[in-house]
């Protein structure tokens, strides 16, 4: 059986985890494949709202195996916390599978990622302040502290022990801060050893076994593809491949398993933190669209930029990604508009550009060119059928997947797990 990949086609917030939600009791396997506790899925079940931050949204069906891979770094605090959490709430996670090969957040990393935000000024990223990207870099410099290096006390108190030599020169010399004891650390993440302990395991062989079985394997990304560390608005991205690519990598599954790539593109455009939007509403409107839409952050509360859909980042998108589906989601936030632009290109200095331009310079400069769609005033959110919707919101729909260049196979119509229209199989 295929693996499925499921992607951001924004900046993330597209909406990720109503579309895994949504397959999960046709899925045997949910991994979540890069990020950490940086990013977040919402799930309304009934009357019941969920905000995860680091566990897939599988962990809510029952019957399927939630996986947290290798590409994901973890703060095991913040895990064990969203854990505790749900059992509170019924959930059974005794399911939950690690990889042994995830990096740990430290809190050196979560001290360097505040101050180091604080310091650039008005040239900052928007980070969390979650520690991911310094995270992130010791794992590229090959300084990381691993799940399994939590079993093994001596490589745990060296790996410490190193790091706060470099970290504490940083912190108490370039930044001015207290540095850190290493002792505290170590005593800490080796009770979050025993508490862990159970879910660790080789994820990678498991999900490779699993596939051979005639298994379903989705794997869930946070974030979006702009904020791609490769493919995204650099250096305003994530430190992660959000992106189909990097779900080989992050999970261990070789891509040639991979057979579809599931988009989620919302009705219109948010992003969270620094960097260029060219649909950016800063004016009523915006205001008006972050209302409707709810757009404030799952895990920092802050608000999200809104704009109007941009075209040539949905096409973007279906590129870097080989897109095979579109999950449309929020649909129901632009009713009540009398005419919805779109954005199909950019002007850069007189300039039209049907793509995004090639430079950052260029984005950032560029000025969207829209054509307007006509819209509606029926409530769709008891809507069940594609034919059941407004014949301008139908319209609205076909265009998007014209310009995207790939078909929209399903339709978020409202918040909840029911709330959605599926016109093909997103498994």
């Amino acid at each position: 059986m295929p693996a499925i990949t499921l992607v951001g086609a924004q900046w993330g917030d597209e909406g990720k985890g109503k579309a895994t939600d949504l397959v999960g009791d046709r899925v045997d396997y949910v991994v979540r494949y890069q990020g950490g506790n940086n990013a977040g899925h919402t799930v309304v079940i009934g009357d019941q709202k969920y905000a995860l931050h680091l566990l897939p949204s599988g962990i809510l069906s029952p019957n399927v195996v939630p996986v947290i891979a290798n590409g994901v770094v973890i703060d095991p605090g913040v895990l064990l916390e969203e854990l505790r959490g749900l059992n509170e709430r019924g959930v059974d996670t005794s399911r939950l599978l690690i990889s042994a090969n995830a990096h740990l957040i430290m809190p050196y990393h979560r001290a360097l990622d505040k101050v180091s935000e604080r310091f650039l000024g008005k040239g900052k990223i928007g980070t969390t302040g979650r520690g991911i990207g310094p995270t992130y870099a010791d794992k590229v410099s090959r300084q990381g502290v691993r799940v399994q290096d939590m079993f093994d006390p001596k490589i745990l108190r060296k790996k410490i022990e190193l790091a706060l030599h470099d970290k504490n020169q940083l912190l108490t010399k370039v930044y001015n801060r207290r540095g850190l004891e290493a002792e505290p650390i170590i005593e800490e993440y080796l009770g979050y050893a025993e508490q862990l302990r159970p879910y660790v395991a080789d994820t990678s062989l498991i999900l490779n076994k699993a596939l051979d079985e005639g298994k379903t394997v989705y794997l869930e990304g946070s974030q979006g593809t702009l904020l791609d560390i490769d493919h995204g608005t650099y250096p305003f991205v994530t430190s992660s491949s959000p992106t189909s690519g990097g779900a080989a990598a992050g999970s261990g599954i070789g891509p040639t398993r991979i057979t579809k790539v599931v988009g989620i593109l919302k009705a219109y455009t948010t992003r969270v933190g620094s960097g260029p939007f060219p649909t950016e509403l800063l004016d009523e409107q915006g205001e008006w669209l972050r209302t409707q839409g709810g757009e404030y952050g799952v895990t920092t509360g802050r608000n999200r930029r809104c704009g109007w859909f941009d075209a040539p980042i949905a096409r973007y998108a279906t590129r870097i990604n080989g897109v095979t589906d579109f999950f449309l989601t929020k649909l129901d936030v632009l009713t009540g508009l009398e005419r919805i632009p779109v954005c199909v290109a950019y002007e850069v200095d007189g300039v039209r550009h049907d793509e995004i331009p090639m430079t950052q310079t260029d984005f950032h400069h560029a000025k969207p060119v829209y054509e307007y769609l006509d819209g509606w005033s029926e409530d769709i959110t008891g809507v069940r059928t594609f034919d059941e919707l407004p014949k301008n919101a139908q319209a609205y729909v076909r265009t998007l997947e014209e310009m995207a260049g790939a078909p929209i196979s399903a339709i978020g119509v409202g918040p909840g797990r029911d709330e959605t229209l599926q016109l093909r199989s997103l498994v």
